[in-house]
């Protein structure tokens, strides 16, 4: 969907920060608050036209595990921030990028995904799809050319990536991504939410989104999200039908509401974000910091160009390794040991302990995950209380002996 079909004021299209304000309200007639339509199942007129909903994509008045009016306002919402036709939501983050991975992979087909990359799609592949005869090559995420390298003419069907990853913070050139041929392309933008890059202005092909997380804002909704071209996502809904992840419309009607807000909720974590990282770097107990809007990281000329910030998420590799990072986490006051992302309290955890648990050594090393990494996702909090809770929890943290 390119930028002519969103609303315009003397010509100029609307910023994302506007969208996210209007977005998905096209079933709320006058009420500036949507609907929730908490229904399974509607009454059919006739059996013919039972029939027709029951053959066609995405009916809506037939059934919610097709189609259901709350859900389709949170869909519609995602599609317009991101720049695409449509959207099908989820009941979680997985139950996106499984029903992508399925819908249009098949036996004996090849998909190339980065190494830097969240455990859970790591292990779908290494994992469901492998024994369903799916094959995976891996690449670096930051590594010029390497997912186009990978791709086997007539062979390859689907390149994943995911960027900003969890918890490396790699980023990978969505310029780059988006002009591969052939197999379709499909970025997870959870750490980077739709106010902070699109990537189907890029060329990609579908954008995927633990809606969980950032997009709903507060801790209280399981969803999960994809974006693309209107034929695309109808083919993926057809999977979806019979996969069954369905959203349900309390969880998409809260997912609604964190995109009303999302933007300045981006803006404040992403600032106090960058003074975190940069107070991070000066201490003695950080061995590094991983974070894209610092201009000491690798890949800052690339989060410049690409995304509209640095982001709300960083981590960095403590000393004293998996003891230390227990220490720490542990002996945080105001921020919160949890393994999720996006909400307005600042949460810590450690990767190989949490998020990750479910690899190797090996594999971790691969990642990039050091076994004293701490990831970081920064909530409201005023930026100095977090600063000092961070450095009272680096000297409980320091290991001894």
């Amino acid at each position: 969907m390119d930028d002519s079909s969103n609303p315009r004021i003397d010509g100029e299209a609307l910023h994302q920060d506007t969208i996210a304000i209007r977005a998905g309200r096209g079933s709320n007639g006058a009420s500036l608050a949507p609907p929730i339509w908490a229904t399974a199942v509607w009454e059919q007129p006739s059996l013919a036209e039972g029939r027709r909903m029951s053959v066609g994509a995405r009916a809506p008045g037939f059934y919610s595990r097709y189609a259901n009016p709350t859900v389709n306002a949170f869909e519609q919402a995602i599609a317009e921030l991101e720049g695409a036709e449509a959207a099908m939501a989820y009941g979680s983050g997985m139950g996106a990028i499984s029903s992508v991975l399925f819908a249009l992979c098949s036996p004996g087909d090849h998909v190339v995904c980065q190494r830097q990359i969240y455990a859970g799609t790591q292990l779908l592949l290494q994992g469901p799809a492998a024994r369903m005869g799916i094959e995976t090559t891996w690449v670096e995420a930051g590594e010029p050319g390497a997912f186009a390298a990978a791709v086997r003419r007539g062979k390859t069907v689907l390149v994943i990536a995911e960027t900003p990853a969890n918890p490396s913070l790699a980023l990978v050139d969505l310029d780059e991504l988006g002009a591969i041929k052939g197999p379709f392309t499909m970025v997870d933008s959870t750490f980077g939410t739709p106010v902070l890059q699109q990537p189907i202005r890029h060329g990609v092909d579908l954008v995927v989104h633990s809606a969980t997380k950032a997009i709903s804002g507060h801790n209280d909704a399981t969803l999960g999200v994809v974006a693309g071209e209107k034929e695309l996502i109808d083919d993926i809904w057809r999977y979806s039908v019979l996969h069954g992840a369905t959203a349900s419309p309390y969880d998409a009607h809260n997912g609604l509401r964190g995109i009303r807000t999302l933007a300045v909720r981006q803006e404040r974590a992403s600032a106090t974000a960058a003074t975190l990282a940069e107070a991070l770097l000066k201490h003695p107990m950080v061995r590094s910091v991983n974070y894209p809007g610092l201009d000491s990281h690798p890949q800052y000329e690339l989060c410049r160009r690409q995304m509209r910030s640095g982001g709300t998420m960083l981590s960095f590799d403590i000393a004293g390794g998996r003891e230390g990072a227990r220490r720490f986490v542990e002996s945080v006051q105001l921020a919160r040991l949890a393994s999720s992302l996006g909400g307005p309290e600042t949460l810590v955890t450690s990767p190989p302990n949490t998020t990750h648990v479910g690899l190797t050594e090996e594999e971790l090393e691969a990642a990039g995950i050091p076994s004293g990494l701490i990831r970081v996702s920064i909530g409201l909090e005023h930026p100095h209380d977090l600063i000092r809770d961070f450095e009272q929890a680096l000297g409980c943290s320091e290991v001894t002996g």
